[in-house]
């Protein structure tokens, strides 16, 4: 069984609410579960299900009581899904304070604005993602983790791909086509669900290159703020992040576009079929850009290292792929596949911001990048 680094850290924090939020089928049901069976007798309610959904929206503190009983754990599986989840939340945290609560959600976007009827002081999110190298690295031998480098970038993190050798692509295949994106299809601010499936291939393809809404616009065939609003959508599902443009001193800089990468290579590679192994593929240094800036975010949301995230770009195309920024100084990589590709930091970058450190993740460096060794 693979552990999850989230379960210590929520652990620790049982004197609040807890929201744990992630795409579908990552396994917060699963992570859940195992939390509160170290805790005692708990009881689930799958709001995927009318029934349960019917029952907790605009509950009163004796409905609640009634649902819950005897129990003083109660999990609520996909609560975005219970209208005014919020409002019921705050009753049983204020008058039922012997009852600890943990919710899953799917869709942070529902989700938001209801759990801003919490105290802040009172819950606590967190995010769920795709299993981590660190997580991985620690399911078996060190020999044979590295040897499944290539595997995970062609296939990605997810516990059921991991878990199912020989068949990840069919797993892959049905999660891209349909559970992928199920949640959103259901949202009133979805139109056309054909221009979704056709924006995340259109994603899928640009990954580690600079986005452009009027491009993407042309592309689809719609206006350039539907395709801002579904971009904004796909990252409340879990399925995509972005980065912002670093610009501080240069009128060269370019400071309006964004990157956009998947949180799963396996979910990226699905979704344009191929799966074609590293050293056949065009998009091998993309590919490979993609998932250690995963794995990175999963070391530093898993570690609660807080830091500004850029890449920078200029008109002379000089590019950097990626920036941290703490402590007042700048840390910045550049990503290649290949250990034998070299790269350089740009002069102008060099001479304009010298408060920096500059490294390449390549394969052999990779694991000091995104885990604790």
């Amino acid at each position: 069984m693979i552990v999850r680094q989230l379960k210590n850290l929520i652990l620790n924090r049982l004197d609040k609410a807890i929201i744990l939020l992630g795409p579908r089928q990552i396994g917060k049901t699963t992570l859940l579960k195992e939390i509160s069976e170290t805790l005692g007798s708990y009881i689930l309610f799958n709001a995927e299900e009318p029934d349960v959904r019917a029952k907790f929206e605009n509950a009163n503190i004796l409905e609640l009581k009634q649902l819950i009983g005897s129990h003083k754990i109660v999990l609520i599986d996909e609560a975005d899904r219970i209208k005014n989840i919020g409002l019921t939340l705050k009753i049983i945290i204020e008058q039922m304070q012997d009852v600890q609560i943990l919710v899953s959600s799917s869709l942070d976007l529902e989700l938001a604005n209801e759990l801003n009827e919490l105290p802040a002081d009172r819950k606590l999110e967190c995010k769920l993602y795709p299993i981590s190298w660190q997580e991985f690295s620690q399911f078996s031998d060190y020999l044979k983790i590295q040897q499944q480098l290539e595997n995970r970038i062609i296939y990605g993190m997810y516990p059921e791909v991991i878990m199912n050798l020989g068949i990840e692509k069919n797993i892959l295949l049905q999660l891209s086509e349909s559970n992928l994106y199920q949640d959103l299809l259901q949202s009133d601010k979805i139109k056309n669900s054909d221009v979704i499936r056709k924006l995340l291939q259109a994603l899928a393809f640009q990954v580690g290159s600079k986005i452009s809404l009027s491009k993407l616009s042309r592309l689809l065939e719609v206006d350039a703020k539907t395709v801002a609003t579904y971009i904004n959508m796909l990252e409340k599902a879990f399925i995509i992040f972005h980065l912002k443009p670093f610009s501080r001193n240069l009128i060269s800089e370019i400071n309006t576009y964004r990157k956009i990468y998947f949180y799963d290579t396996g979910i990226r590679n699905a979704l344009i079929s191929n799966f074609n192994p590293m050293e056949s593929r065009q998009d091998k240094d993309a590919l490979w850009e993609n998932f250690v800036m995963s794995e990175r975010l999963k070391y530093l949301k898993y570690n609660e290292l807080d830091c500004n995230r850029y890449f920078w770009r200029t008109t002379q195309k000089q590019n950097l792929d990626y920036i941290e920024e703490h402590s007042g100084k700048l840390f910045c990589y550049e990503f290649r596949w290949s250990k034998r590709r070299k790269a350089r930091l740009s002069k102008t970058f060099a001479n304009t911001y010298p408060e920096h450190e500059f490294d390449v993740i390549n394969r052999d460096n990779f694991i000091n990048f995104v885990a604790k060794v």
